[in-house]
């Protein structure tokens, strides 16, 4: 019997590369987006489009389209990233990366909850740059700031699905060359998937709710 991997986001770049990794390891996917893509149409998954994680609505959407899938791993790669300049901030560019970035992998697993199964595995899709302690640089207030709180949201998921034996992945993709960067990065989408794939693999109840680096290197808060 086929395992099942559902993913937010992707009609794009890492959500994409995800679908089409897991695609060829034998995995059933469930490519989760708001609209398909050429590209995500291509890989021959199961696409359900219409997935808007910043919405409170998502939850309904989330139970109606995926009614009686068991899910072995859920991967919550949707964000968005926004800049804000000290002096000149836009608070309304603040909230819509909170809303996306923190409380729709929330919504999105709340919604799904039931129906991972017992030893399953989440996936949250963070950023470095939500570590306190490695902010050398300042400035991006709304992208550090809701990934900081998506870590810690991490952290609870992971005590509080702990009973049903749920492990929980807190993950920093790399620098990664993605449309959301302008395309400059160290590593690209597919090198970005393979990486956070591997460290799912080794995700265990040992080390749920711990921040890494796709390269396997631990992470400061």
């Amino acid at each position: 019997m086929k395992k099942t991997v559902v993913i937010t986001g992707c009609n794009r770049g890492i959500g994409l590369s995800f679908a089409d990794l897991y695609k060829k390891q034998g995995y059933q996917v469930f490519a989760l987006c708001r609209k398909s893509t050429v590209e995500l149409e291509a890989l021959g998954v199961e696409i359900v489009e219409g997935v808007d994680v910043s919405s409170d609505g998502v939850g309904a959407v989330l139970k109606e389209k995926l009614t009686g899938v068991n899910i072995d791993i859920l991967i919550n790669n949707a964000g968005i990233l926004k800049n804000e300049v000290l002096g000149q901030i836009d608070y309304s560019s603040i909230r819509d990366q909170f809303e996306t970035n923190s409380l729709g992998p929330l919504r999105v697993t709340e919604a799904l909850l039931d129906q991972i199964s017992d030893g399953g595995k989440v996936a949250l899709i963070t950023s470095r740059m939500g570590s306190i302690t490695d902010n050398g640089s300042g400035g991006r207030y709304g992208y550090r700031m809701s990934k900081v709180a998506l870590n810690i949201a991490g952290v609870s998921l992971a005590k509080d699905v702990a009973p049903k034996g749920i492990a929980v992945a807190i993950l920093h993709p790399g620098l990664v060359g993605t449309e959301m960067i302008g395309g400059h990065g160290d590593i690209t989408p597919d090198q970005a998937a393979e990486r956070l794939a591997a460290r799912i693999e080794g995700l265990t109840m040992q080390n749920s709710g711990t921040f890494w680096h796709s390269n396997g290197e631990e992470l400061p808060w």
